[in-house]
Order: C-alpha cells, then sequence, then structure tokens
C-alpha cells in the first residue's frame, strides 16, 4: 500500500513564485456546445516572457479534457511532439514566439462541481475563479497571464437563443442545420478565471446608464423566463453602485455593455466576470412578495462589489493567489461603504463586524488560522476565507482611517494609475498609498503577513488636580500555528470622552495647542507594545469611549463597571459603540446566567440589562434599526467564541433561552408597545426608514412570541397571514417555528403551499425549520432531505438546510450523543465527490472542535479524522 504522505497534494508557497515563462497576448475560442460534449477550439497567440531566465517548456494546465488535436505554428504534432499528463500538456521549447491551436474535448452536462463549463437549468455557464479554465482548455491557467479574448459561440438556435461572453458583440449568424452563432471581442487583457460564457434561453431585461463623461452603457439582466418581474431591484441597484463609484472614485465604466446572468446552480454569491456577470439567482431576485428586506439589501451589496470588481479586481488584478485581498478585502471595504451610505452607517458596520467576530476571529483562534497574504496554500478552493474578505477588508478601512479620507482616495487614485492593466500586489497598494501621502506604513505591512487578533489592554488614570486623563493600551498578539512570536501592529485606535452628562469633550493631547473646540474623536496610532495618549484640559474623570466604529479588528479589554456601559449604551454618540456597551453588557449576564447553569444554581436576569432594555424600548427611536440591533442578544456561536474553554455548548443554549424568555416577560408591554408604534402604514417601501421600522417591530414581536403567551401567538399569526410582503410574514413565521408553538405546523405547511413554486422562498422554509432548536431536530433534518424540493446538488439547496443547520442550529448540531456531528460528516462525504469546494465549506462546521468541553471535542474531532482519512 503506497504511503499516505506521497498521496498529499504539494504544498504551493509564495515564496516559490516565479515569472510565468511564456505570455499569451490573444486567445481564440470557439465553442461548438452539444448535448453530449462540446468541442472547444483555441488559438493562442504567444511568446515567451523577457523576464524569463533561460529557455524553458510551455507547460499548460488542463484537467478532465480530451485532447483533439494539437497544431503549432501551423504544423500538426504528433503524440511524440509533446507530453500529456493528468493535469498538464507539456510542449518542449515552442521558440520566441509561436501560434498554438488547441482542440479539445469537455463533457458540462456532467461536471457537477460547477467550475469550467457546466449546465443549470438547462443552460451552459461557466465558474473559472480560481481554476476553472483548466477544465475548459489547456491553459497556463493562471493570473499573471493577461490576454484579450475574441470568443465564437456556436449553439442550436432553439434550445439556446441568448449566447453570451465577456466583451462587445460583434459578429453573429445562422448556420443551414438549425445551429447559430454569436462573437464576442473583450478588448482589455484579462487573466483566465475572469473568462465568462452563457448559452441557454433566458429572458432579458434591458437599461442604461449614462456615466459621467457622457458614454451611454447599456445594460441588461439575463435570468430564467417566468422570473423577469423579479429583476426590477438588481438593475436599479446597478445603476446605484455605477454612480456611487464615479463620485466616491471616479472610476467610470469602461464597456460599451454590462451584462448580469442569474443561475440556480452556482457555489457562491456572484462571480465578476469581465462585463458579464454570473450570479446565484438569491443574488439577483427579489419582488415584495417574495424578498425579504435583507434579501434587497444584500442584492444590492453583491451587484455592488461585483461591479465594483470592474476596477478593483478586474482592470487591475492580482499577481497570483496569495494576493487574493488585494481584489477581495478592498471591494468589500468598498461595498461596505456603498451599503452604508444607502441605508444605515452605524448598522451596516455592526453587520460587518458581526460576521467579522462570528467568522473571522474565530478562523484566526483556531487551528487554520492563516495571514491576510497567506505563505502557502494547498487547495486554492479553500482559499477563500473570512481572514482574506472580511479581515483583509478591515486592514483597508485601517489605512482609511489612518490617511483619512482624502488621503486614501489620493491613494487609490495612483494606485488605479499606476497599475491599469497589471496583475499586481498587497505591497504594490501599500506603496501607492504611500507615494501619495508621504505616509509610513512600513510596520502597518505586518498586517498582511501575520496572523491573530491583536488584544489591546487598555487602562484609566485620572489626575484631577492636573486635569488630565491618560490612556494606556498594552498591545498583545497572540501565537498563532507557525508563528510562536509576533511583533507589535500599527494600529488606528478611534477615542472620544465622555462627560458626566453623556456629551463628547474636545481631545487636546498633552504638549498640543488648539484654538476652539477641538476634536470630540481621535484616531490614535498604536505601534508599541505599550503606549499611553494623555489628554488635558479636562474638568472632571470622564468615562472613555474607546474603538469608535471599531476602527480596527482587535479586541479591547477595559475594566468598565455596568453602570459605565449602561451610561455608554445609553448616551454615546458612536453609534458603534452604543450598540457595543449594550452588547457586553448582554455577555456579562449571559456568562453570569451559564457560570449558574454548569453549576446546578437557579439562573437570574441580570438587573442591569433589564433596565437597558426597558430604557431603549421606551426612550424615543431616533434610530429604529439601532435598537432593533441593541435588543439582540449575542448568539450562541459567538458566545462560544468568547467563552473560556472547554466551551458548554448545552450551557449557552440555556443561558440565552432563559434570558431572552424572562426579557420577554418582564418587558411584556413595552415590547407591545414598540411593535404597535412600528407598524407601517402605506405601500411597502425599500427604504432605510421602512426597513428600520419593520426591524424593530419584528424584533419586538418575537420577544413577545418568546414569553409564550396566547396573545402574541395570536398576534404572530396574525401579522403572517395578512402580511403583503415577505418580511412581515417571515417575522410572524419565525418565531412561531422558534419558539415550536402548535401553530408552527400548519403555518409552515400553509407557507410551502403558498411558495413551492419559487425556489429562492422555499430555501427560506428550510433555513427556518433548520435552525430552530424546539422545531429543527436531527429526525427533522433528515425527513427535510428527502423532500421533493430538496436537492443535494443544489448549493442553495445545501446551505439552506444543512449549512442552516450547522452554523444556525448549535443546541441540536451539538446534542452531546454525536449523531449529529455523524450525519454531517456523512454528508460532508457525500458531497465530495459531487462538489469538493461545497465539501470543503461544509467540514468547516467541525473547525473549532479544540475549545469545546466533553464529548463534543472528541466527537467533532473524530468526524475530521474519518473526513481526512
Amino acid at each position: 500500500m503506497a504511503d499516505a504522505r506521497q498521496q498529499q497534494p504539494p504544498v504551493i508557497r509564495l515564496a516559490d513564485y516565479t515569472p510565468p515563462a511564456f505570455l499569451v497576448d490573444h486567445v481564440d475560442l470557439r465553442f461548438e456546445l452539444g448535448e453530449d460534449s462540446t468541442l472547444v477550439h483555441s488559438r493562442l497567440t504567444g511568446r515567451a516572457n523577457p523576464e524569463r531566465v533561460q529557455s524553458e517548456d510551455l507547460v499548460l494546465d488542463g484537467r478532465e479534457l480530451t485532447l483533439e488535436e494539437l497544431v503549432l505554428d501551423g504544423h500538426p504534432l504528433s503524440k511524440a511532439a509533446y507530453t500529456l499528463g493528468e493535469e498538464s500538456l507539456t510542449i518542449p521549447d515552442p521558440g520566441e514566439t509561436f501560434t498554438l491551436e488547441i482542440t479539445t474535448r469537455i463533457r458540462p452536462q456532467e461536471n457537477t462541481a460547477l467550475e469550467g463549463l457546466y449546465k443549470s437549468s438547462g443552460n451552459f455557464c461557466t465558474q473559472c475563479e480560481p481554476e476553472g479554465f483548466r477544465r475548459i482548455t489547456y491553459f497556463p491557467d493562471r493570473s499573471d497571464v493577461m490576454a484579450t479574448y475574441t470568443t465564437t459561440i456556436v449553439a442550436d438556435a432553439e434550445r439556446y437563443p441568448v449566447l453570451l461572453s465577456n466583451g462587445n458583440r460583434v459578429a453573429g449568424g445562422t448556420l443551414t442545420d438549425g445551429r447559430h452563432w454569436v462573437r464576442w471581442e473583450d478588448p482589455f487583457p484579462k487573466p483566465s478565471y475572469l473568462f465568462a460564457l452563457v448559452a441557454g434561453d433566458l429572458a432579458c431585461v434591458a437599461d442604461s446608464f449614462t456615466t459621467m463623461s457622457g458614454r451611454e452603457v447599456a445594460l441588461r439582466i439575463y435570468v430564467e423566463h417566468g422570473n423577469a418581474d423579479k429583476v426590477d431591484h438588481a438593475m436599479q441597484a446597478l445603476k446605484e453602485a455605477m454612480a456611487w463609484d464615479e463620485r466616491a472614485y471616479g472610476r467610470e465604466c469602461d464597456l460599451d455593455i454590462y451584462q448580469i446572468v442569474a443561475v440556480a446552480d452556482f457555489n457562491m454569491g456572484a462571480m465578476e466576470n469581465k462585463g458579464l456577470n454570473i450570479f446565484n439567482t438569491s443574488a439577483v431576485l427579489a419582488k415584495t412578495e417574495t424578498a425579504t428586506d435583507a434579501d434587497f439589501q444584500r442584492i444590492e451589496a453583491i451587484i455592488g462589489h461585483e461591479y465594483f470588481h470592474n476596477w478593483s479586481g478586474n482592470r487591475v488584478t492580482l499577481r497570483d493567489w496569495f494576493q487574493l485581498s488585494l481584489k477581495e478585502g478592498f471591494t468589500v471595504f468598498r461595498e461596505q461603504h456603498f451599503s452604508g451610505e444607502r441605508y444605515s452607517e452605524a448598522v451596516q458596520r455592526i453587520e460587518d463586524v458581526r460576521r467579522l467576530r462570528s467568522a473571522q476571529f474565530p478562523e484566526d483562534d483556531g487551528p487554520t488560522a492563516h495571514p491576510v497574504r497567506p505563505d502557502s496554500y494547498i487547495e486554492i478552493s479553500n482559499f477563500y476565507t473570512p481572514t482574506v474578505y472580511e479581515k483583509g477588508a478591515e486592514v483597508i478601512r485601517m489605512m482609511w482611517h489612518l490617511l483619512g479620507p482624502e488621503g486614501f482616495r489620493r491613494g487609490s487614485d495612483l494606485y488605479f494609475e499606476r497599475h491599469d492593466g497589471q496583475a499586481v500586489t498587497t505591497e504594490d497598494f501599500v506603496r501607492a498609498m504611500e507615494a501619495a501621502t508621504d505616509a509610513d506604513l512600513a510596520q502597518f505591512r505586518l498586517w498582511y503577513t501575520q496572523a491573530g487578533t491583536p488584544r489591546l489592554h487598555c487602562s484609566g488614570e485620572w489626575d484631577g488636580e492636573a486635569g488630565s486623563y491618560t490612556l494606556r493600551v498594552r498591545q498583545e498578539v497572540p501565537a498563532t500555528p507557525g508563528q510562536p512570536d509576533k511583533a507589535p501592529m500599527h494600529l488606528p485606535f478611534a477615542v472620544g470622552l465622555l462627560d458626566a452628562e453623556g456629551n463628547d469633550l474636545p481631545l487636546q493631547m498633552a504638549g498640543e495647542e488648539t484654538e476652539g473646540g477641538g476634536e470630540t474623536t481621535r484616531v490614535l496610532e498604536v505601534r508599541d507594545d505599550e503606549q499611553a495618549f494623555t489628554f488635558t484640559g479636562l474638568d472632571a474623570e470622564p468615562v472613555p469611549s474607546l474603538l469608535r466604529g471599531f476602527s480596527a479588528p482587535v479586541r479591547v479589554q477595559f475594566d468598565y463597571t455596568d453602570g459605565d456601559l449602561a451610561f455608554l449604551l445609553a448616551h454615546d454618540s458612536d453609534l458603534f459603540n452604543r450598540w457595543e456597551a449594550g452588547q457586553e453588557l448582554a455577555q456579562r449576564a449571559l456568562f453570569g446566567c451559564v457560570a449558574a447553569h454548569r453549576e446546578g444554581r437557579a439562573m437570574e436576569l441580570d438587573a442591569g440589562l433589564e433596565a437597558a432594555f426597558g430604557t431603549l424600548l421606551r426612550a424615543p427611536a431616533e434610530d429604529r434599526a439601532l435598537v432593533a440591533e441593541a435588543l439582540t442578544l449575542p448568539e450562541e456561536g459567538y458566545l462560544a467564541d468568547l467563552a473560556e474553554p472547554p466551551v458548554d455548548p448545552s450551557a449557552i443554549h440555556a443561558a440565552r433561552a432563559f434570558t431572552r424568555r424572562r426579557l420577554a416577560e418582564v418587558l411584556a408591554a413595552e415590547f407591545e408597545t414598540g411593535y404597535h408604534a412600528n407598524l407601517a402604514e402605506g405601500a411597502y417601501r425599500v427604504t432605510a426608514e421602512a426597513i428600520a421600522r419593520r426591524r424593530l417591530k419584528n424584533a419586538c414581536l418575537a420577544y413577545r412570541v418568546a414569553s409564550g403567551d396566547d396573545t402574541s401567538r395570536s398576534m404572530a399569526l396574525e401579522q403572517f397571514q395578512a402580511a403583503d410582503n415577505m418580511t412581515d410574514q417571515l417575522g410572524g413565521l419565525r418565531p412561531l417555528v422558534a419558539e415550536g408553538h402548535p401553530e408552527a405546523e400548519q403555518a409552515l405547511a400553509d407557507f410551502y403551499e403558498q411558495w413551492q413554486s419559487d425556489p429562492e422562498v422555499v430555501d427560506k422554509w428550510f433555513a427556518i425549520q433548520a435552525t430552530s432548536p424546539e422545531w429543527g431536530s436531527l429526525e427533522r433534518v433528515r425527513e427535510l432531505m428527502s423532500h421533493p424540493a430538496f436537492n443535494f446538488r443544489n448549493p442553495n439547496k445545501v446551505r439552506a438546510l444543512l449549512g442552516a443547520f450547522a452554523r444556525g442550529n448549535p443546541a441540536r448540531f451539538h446534542d452531546p450523543s454525536g449523531e449529529a456531528y455523524a450525519f454531517f460528516a456523512d454528508q460532508v462525504l457525500a458531497m465530495d465527490p459531487i462538489n469538493p469546494q461545497m465539501a470543503a465549506a461544509m467540514a468547516r462546521a467541525f473547525s473549532r472542535f479544540g475549545r469545546y468541553a466533553e464529548p463534543h471535542y472528541s466527537g467533532m474531532r473524530d468526524q475530521l479524522e474519518r473526513i481526512r482519512a
């Protein structure tokens, strides 16, 4: 038997990067799409890279291809003239310039991995990031080989009337055998991962956008027939994103036509292929009756994200996959600013940080911790992590704080001007920021190379005689796998000081001379292991507001009293920190209940938390969305990451359920008042004010239902039955199911009966059941896997049921019997031969096993060992 170590894939290392030996200037592709197989003819115009140091063979990547013909400079090559490996095609030194013609046969109908060219609902489509193009034809499938493309698509005219690819349509016609053809030409050099093709029978919604220079860009969104009435919001979102990118970054759309296609089978949310974005249907389709407020906002964010990639990712792309955050971190940051300006900046920041803490902080603290720009990887598809995306965005945001909005804009302008049409690195981005602002970001670069979440241990000293307050900051960067010793990080630490009435104080640092009122928020630059910052000119001891706006992805420790936190929750002008104070109060109360549960004592509702929630509900709601966020208790998964190991998930669940129920009981009148005060009048609208009102109303309703009384259940059922929009319909249904009330069974049946023909809504139906600790038992999940609407090969269905169960139902997933662990591992193993990328994503549910108490530790570890074997 072969040594298992010999079967492991090779480790790819950043240190081993070398420029490509050959470059490709132009690619001419011709696809002959068939029902059994597809012929791909490619003609590569290439040349030796001037940077290569010696003569080399031409090595092309290829996977699951049948090579039909190979012609070099007009001469067919015999099998003796090349070497065909399992995943490569090698041609001995082809010369300084060459023309290579390759014909391959592929079978998209059998491609369940959803990478390369595959079929979805009868339509052909592609997904080439990161290494899918090698499943289409032999090619140097790496991001630093950039070429212009001409693509000709030939297909049956009746079955596939719509034929799309990157760039502009330049020709087309019909053939005598019932087929037709279309030729597309993309004038901008791009790496192969940005190639796209779609062929099918699709409906088209058309519009246009006039750029700031006066050019008209044609806009097209393609969907399956019957869905054309669900794309108005996506089209408007695209136009809003185009206008925002012009205002915020001066970036104009460079194409004559910009197209989006929605497909049902897609591993991710969307893909930014140059000029032809391919989207998951869940990220495009929406109308009032079928989409929630969160859906509308998510669609707008994803539409914006993929459009912003046109510059931050396409026009300027990445040299190698280690630089993935160069495009993703920057673009996530751009998307977050866009969404914040569209709705509520404070709530957007809360959602960003909640996502970071629930997904990325655990990654930083676990066995898979890695830097934003990792040193190595084994499988590139597993490289799309919260560290690369969410923490990568925070790194960009820190530069924005350190340089200021105007300095950051100068830096981004210089970056785009310097590197347009190039494949570059994170270092190139930082250099542009430095050059545009004269900033020194040498130490800041550690954010790209050091893993781990820094801890800031803070304390304050009041000197009444001098009228000064000194903030001391001690920085600690914890050890992570492969990086036991860490250097201190350079980070922006935004702070404010509040007086006894809750007013912001002007901040004057020791040794400074200021005129007028001064700033009320200061961005301190933390660089050392220990630093002290002294503020002067104060009349009384202030209450500090630390890390305003979450200015750096760190954990902050400061010995606030419960009274301090309640004060900040009531008064802090930084809305993020108001929410943060409330979350800290809730965490303290919840962990008090966890301790009581583990020790066998009776749990009690924390009086401070009760008072804080009561104050929130009774005070005028200036920002309803913020109040709704503040009333939301920390999720069980996040509490598990905060808890000292070994973590007992059953104790956390019991503590949160008890606290939620007791708050619902003692503040029942306030929650009912809040519900009725936020009932909407008039037609449903997707505006910041209307969304905030519905969010607070439904938060109050969920608490009322948690109290368990008959009146609250009637309120929820009435809202469910009378709702004219999906937000309110689910707002009534979700708490009934979450609390396991008897009305839920019939309500779920009615909901499915109403929406069974809408796949996106059925996904919500699956998820609501899977995430309910009362309803979503393992037996229920097994039953739903056999439901006619469930499809194990569709990523959306897998995420809606299995993913939701593992992530959103810790009480059931972490059942002490370990049965759910074994079940979930079974699904990972069954998925792996079908769709390895989905299987890898599912397996991450076990990644935090090391923090858990027995029997959870052994249960998850054993299943990981089983998967690995």
